[in-house]
């Protein structure tokens, strides 16, 4: 059991990435339309940038918007992207203020023109500010991400730029939709569901999940506190045995000495 008191500031993940499950759950249990529910989650998206930029995380990617979500109703997505919009030009001053960049990924050429037109705005005012990337995975599906990467890469050994034997993990990372960008440390899902949903399905190999019971409008602060506290409490083996792990661990520690 992770102790929740643990000093969770010596162990902040350097990119944190999240799926905000619940909106729609929380408006109607309320008596209230999903919409509600959307807006409502907007103000815990808020918090969460707010907290990331002060604790020290490097990377924040959301999951927005999937593929997939172009299926529900057309009212509802119309409404998604006009609060996409508007959030995205609400909080320009905030990432301004905090030296945030902002990285939209995804098939964004789905988007309406209004919404592409906001993103590529708001992308180009904070592209110079280094302290902080948040990345919104909208029209995004981690399976059409691979296929498009498979994409590009073909047709760079068409054009004679590759050839398919120098193929290997770091080669095709440079196809994703932000090959710079390093994987997640740490995968928070809310609202008690325990999928992956077609997201960042390269990426988060051999990122910590963690499991959050609460729905995305009600995630604040101190269950936050919770996810970081058990992520802390992780240990991290990337395929390697315990003795490996502490051998690594021990080198790090004298190599910093």
């Amino acid at each position: 059991m992770v102790d929740p008191t643990a000093n969770i500031l010596t162990v902040i993940p350097k990119h944190i990435a999240v799926i905000m499950d619940g909106n729609g759950r929380w408006a109607t249990s309320r008596g209230l339309v999903r919409s509600e529910g959307h807006a409502a989650g907007a103000r815990s998206v808020r918090m969460l940038v707010e907290e990331c930029r002060r604790r020290g995380v490097r990377y924040l990617t959301l999951f927005s918007f999937s593929t997939e979500n172009w299926n529900r109703p057309a009212l509802e997505v119309e409404f998604l992207m006009k609060l996409f919009e508007h959030h995205l030009k609400s909080e320009l001053e905030l990432m301004t203020r905090n030296e945030i960049r902002l990285r939209v990924i995804g098939d964004l050429s789905k988007l309406p023109k209004s919404t592409l037109k906001v993103v590529n705005e708001v992308t180009t005012a904070t592209q110079h500010f280094t302290k902080m990337d948040l990345v919104l995975a909208v029209s995004y599906g981690g399976r059409e991400e691979i296929l498009n990467a498979c994409r590009k890469f073909s047709c760079a050994v068409r054009d004679g730029a590759t050839t398919p034997e120098k193929l290997d993990e770091n080669l095709f990372r440079t196809f994703l939709y932000a090959p710079e960008v390093p994987d997640p440390d740490l995968l928070i899902r809310t609202s008690d569901e325990a999928r992956i949903s077609n997201f960042l399905l390269w990426q988060l190999a051999y990122s910590e999940l963690v499991i959050s019971k609460v729905l995305w409008p009600d995630f604040d602060r101190t269950e936050f506190d919770r996810c970081l506290a058990e992520f802390a409490g992780r240990e991290r083996r990337f395929g390697l045995t315990d003795d490996q792990v502490d051998g690594v661990d021990s080198a790090a520690q004298t190599a910093s000495q």
